[in-house]
């Protein structure tokens, strides 16, 4: 079957993957730029999880004002080299990644930064939730575990859909551009300020007002 060029365009506009990865992702999946797409996603994350041990110790710190001053975010993202981190792959990401923390609002990096206390006191409201429903004990675990997996994707940074292609979570964005630059990145840390709000996230002298 014949790649033609225009196709292989449209599939690293779309991926942001080498033209060469595209070309060969768009043979073995037919020509089928879905299929295509799905297979470097997956050569991406495979390509992450190889990478996931290797030291980060450069990296960037990136920034993003957003609302006319009202919101500001500053994420720090680490790799392996600081050839890699003056690279536009590289800066185009913590871009990316500082825009969809100011949208996307969430609480933690990943799912192991989520400490013990906020786990119980998010599955002894979910269980209560169940438990008024009148369902069986077995049922309310199963109800719990199931929104729990909702409250990583919702909070969690590395779960949430990507604000610029939402059929993609972070995770998939960051492996994405690990698999390009060939090296280990990870989101080390971020911060989020709202006007009007102090470090817990309330309008300040406004009590337990969440955020």
């Amino acid at each position: 079957m014949e790649i033609t060029a225009s196709k292989v365009k449209e599939l690293r506009d779309r991926s942001g993957a080498p033209m060469m990865d595209c070309k060969a992702a768009l043979v073995e999946s037919e020509g089928d730029l879905d299929g295509a797409h799905k297979i470097l996603r997956q050569r991406g994350q495979a390509t992450a999880a190889r990478r996931s041990a290797k030291a980060t110790s450069e990296g960037a710190v990136g920034s993003y004002i957003h609302a006319g001053g009202r919101i500001g975010v500053l994420v720090e993202v680490n790799c392996e080299t600081d050839f890699v981190a003056r690279t536009a792959d590289f800066q185009g990401l913590v871009k990316d990644l500082a825009m969809h923390i100011a949208a996307s609002e969430p609480r933690f990096v990943d799912r192991d930064e989520v400490t013990e206390a906020v786990l119980r006191e998010e599955k002894e409201i979910y269980r209560q939730q169940a438990r008024a429903t009148g369902k069986p004990d077995a049922v309310v675990e199963k109800i719990v575990a199931g929104k729990m997996e909702k409250f990583y994707q919702e909070f969690c940074l590395m779960e949430q859909p990507f604000v610029r292609d939402p059929n993609l979570s972070v995770r998939e964005v960051v492996a994405s551009v690990i698999a390009k630059c060939g090296e280990n990145i990870r989101v080390k840390r971020f911060a989020r300020f709202v006007l009007g709000q102090d470090e817990a996230g309330r309008a300040k002298g406004a009590g337990n007002a969440s955020r």
